[in-house]
């Protein structure tokens, strides 16, 4: 997936928020919290950061393609980053992605969540 891809899918989820901070990152958000980021690799190929459920960061970070993400994961934070990005894993991406913004969403409260339209019933 190629970053142009990423935030078109991204900008997709109810009330989420786009911003460029942290190094020309693009930042994924809904009710202010991150849930996607996308950026560029050491090596300058694409990479896509995202929160999982601790069984689903257990499961990727042995998996080829994905490594515990910078920053978030070395903070006791449950974050992925997909750094094998050349479409075999497009559509596990767009399912973690879907994953990382319901659990954002679920972390709001529920005034956060009404106001936004994010319910538990939309989710």
């Amino acid at each position: 997936m190629d970053h142009s891809t990423f935030n078109q899918y991204c900008s997709a989820f109810t009330a989420a928020t786009h911003v460029v901070q942290w190094g020309n990152s693009d930042v994924w958000k809904v009710g202010g919290k991150v849930f996607a980021i996308g950026t560029s690799s050491k090596s300058g190929q694409p990479a896509f950061t995202f929160k999982t459920s601790p069984m689903n960061y257990a499961f990727l970070c042995d998996l080829e393609g994905y490594a515990p993400a910078p920053y978030f994961a070395n903070r006791g934070m449950k974050w992925i980053q997909q750094t094998h990005t050349t479409g075999e894993l497009d559509e596990d991406l767009k399912y973690y992605v879907a994953q990382s913004y319901q659990l954002v969403c679920q972390g709001l409260s529920k005034v956060k969540q009404a106001e936004l339209g994010v319910d538990e019933n939309s989710l």
